[in-house]
């Protein structure tokens, strides 16, 4: 029987083409333009779908590379570190284990703990710093290639617990789909939901520090076309808040995903104790920081910042009930009424209006009605007419001193926005979904994709938007809170984490029909498959009665008690 001989493949770069060998990969001509754009490539998209570099390739078709600069780019980066990371620490601490937990400033917090679930932490010192470089390093130099198999998902349960991974195990155990797409590298195998680079010799930039427990990987960034990895900054307000998210885990007895999908395949009864002692949690936290406030009897401003879809407006309402119940009469003031006049808005790179900078807001007016209030004044408080693009006549105010006034909005930490009001008259909150549970030991789940979800959902079910239109946006907003939040978050006296444990098996059920919608054919619908995907690990939660119409998770699926 004569064997069919398959043509070469054309592939398309920009304006040239070039031939492969059907089954062949991307690898080579990568390199090849490497040395012409100037980037590090890791990646590549084939027809919009993107592939590795070592994958072969069955079919021609339009290619774009995936490089560093990129957040696709560092996202394969970050995996493929994390993958010698783990192999690192099994090979030089026996009966221990990684534990990737939270990003923090440019880097990744990590621990060595011992085998089990909630293993104690192993504290290093500095000569265990060096030993774990060196055996990184030692990886990078001999550039070892990476290579993808696809088992059964019962042959990888069994690899992975023949070798202790029992995170994975776990995880894989309540997973839809038959089959598991394992990564081998030196004979050491593991799992992850993304893409890896080609070799372990493309991961040569990092840093690692010792902070608290455990220590700091540092990631690389292209700054003006150059490879960096930043220094180390301490942000001990955000590491607190991680530490606290940790112990509301061990109260709950869950670890990772794994753990959590346990918990809901056990029925109603165990799902509604978990959201019950989320919830209760969260409530806590509230009156601890109402209580703070109360301490500093100078108070008379409470600023709240944080990133898109934090649930600031349900956390500010309920801080507003707490502060009652502690004998506060507080009022709001919104600062959407200080928007600038249309015309006068700045606008963004893309010529666009740009609402989120300091500038689209008229601080000079805010910061004069705020001393005003204070000094027992009348004043008149803005409306501003969206539909116009105005402010126009709004309402008389006056204060009492016993009165506390509660501003919530993205600029609250920044100092520029209340500079003429003394620093004692104010308390800062920074409230954000800061911390999540992770998918296994080295496979993070990151908060930034939990707002994404919650956007999402409240934009589709509130604002008449689909998904398409919440994913173009959210590069947007993602600059926006880098450039006017993300710097600011450690003047906070205060963080409230707004994540809950149980949101993303609800939020599943809402953002997979929005997501699963999202055309084929379009840039987007690769970042609408990864969160799919994400959501793939999760088994659902269906029945909401439960969830208080109190609770955070309610801003963005409805029916919440508060008028928004």
């Amino acid at each position: 029987m004569e064997i069919e001989k398959k043509e070469n493949l054309k592939i398309r770069i920009e304006s040239e083409e070039y031939e492969i060998p059907f089954g062949g990969t991307l690898e080579e001509i990568a390199k090849a333009c490497q040395e012409k754009i100037g980037k590090i490539i890791l990646g590549a998209r084939l027809n919009n779908s993107i592939v590795e570099l070592f994958r072969p390739i069955t079919r021609s078709g339009e290619v774009s590379f995936i490089t560093l600069d990129s957040q696709d780019g560092l996202s394969i980066y970050q995996r493929g570190l994390f993958f010698i990371l783990h192999a690192t620490v099994r090979k030089l601490y026996k009966n221990r284990t990684i534990k990737v937990l939270h990003s923090i400033g440019h880097g990744v917090y990590c621990e060595i703990r011992e085998n089990g679930k909630n293993g104690k932490i192993v504290e290093l010192g500095i000569g265990d710093m060096e030993n774990i470089i060196a055996e990184m390093n030692r990886w990078i130099e001999k550039d070892y290639k990476f290579k993808k198999s696809e088992l059964l998902k019962s042959e990888a349960i069994g690899l992975f617990g023949n070798t202790g991974m029992y995170d994975k195990v776990k995880l894989l155990k309540y997973r839809k789909k038959k089959t598991v797409k394992v990564y081998e590298a030196d004979n050491h195998f593991d799992y992850f939901y993304g893409y890896m680079p080609p070799s372990t010799g493309y991961l040569k930039w990092f840093k690692i520090v010792k902070y608290g427990q455990g220590f700091v990987m540092l990631l690389p960034r292209v700054v003006d076309g150059q490879v960096v990895v930043p220094d180390f900054k301490p942000l001990p307000k955000l590491s607190g808040i991680f530490l606290e998210y940790s112990r509301w885990l061990e109260i709950m007895d869950i670890d990772n995903v794994g753990d959590l999908n346990e918990v809901i395949s056990k029925g109603e009864r165990s799902v509604n104790d978990l959201i019950i002692l989320t919830e209760a949690l969260h409530e806590k936290r509230i009156a601890m920081i109402s209580e703070e406030i109360k301490k500093r009897k100078s108070v008379r401003l409470v600023l709240i910042a944080g990133p898109s879809s934090s649930g600031k407006t349900t956390f500010s309402k309920r801080l507003m009930i707490q502060l009652k119940a502690s004998g506060f009469r507080p009022i709001t003031i919104s600062l959407d009424d200080y928007f600038v006049d249309r015309e006068k808005t700045p606008r963004d790179v893309n010529g666009n209006y740009d609402f989120e900078a300091l500038e689209a807001i008229d601080v000079e007016l805010f910061n004069e009605n705020l001393v005003d209030l204070f000094k027992g004044k009348e004043v008149e408080i803005p409306k501003f007419d969206f539909v116009v693009g105005k402010r126009v006549r709004g309402s008389r105010l006056k204060i009492d001193k016993d009165q506390v006034i509660i501003v919530e909005g993205i600029h609250g930490l920044n100092p520029q926005l209340t500079e003429l009001v003394k620093e004692n008259l104010k308390f800062k909150i920074y409230a954000s979904a800061l911390a999540q549970l992770n998918l296994d030991n080295v496979n993070r789940l990151h908060t930034t994709d939990v707002r994404l979800f919650r956007r999402m959902v409240r934009d589709s079910k509130f604002r008449a938007h689909d998904a398409l239109s919440t994913l173009q946006m959210w590069d947007s907003v993602r600059r926006g809170e880098e450039k006017n939040i993300f710097p600011y978050q450690e003047n906070a006296d205060a963080m409230f984490n707004s994540a809950l444990i149980y949101e993303l098996p609800v939020l599943k059920t809402y953002a997979e029909p929005l997501l699963a919608v999202v055309p084929d054919n379009i840039p987007e619908s690769t970042e609408a498959n990864r969160l799919l995907k994400i959501l793939d690990y999760f088994i659902p939660i269906t029945n909401i009665e439960d969830i208080p119409r109190t609770s955070i998770i309610r801003e963005f699926i409805g029916r919440s008690a508060f008028r928004y």
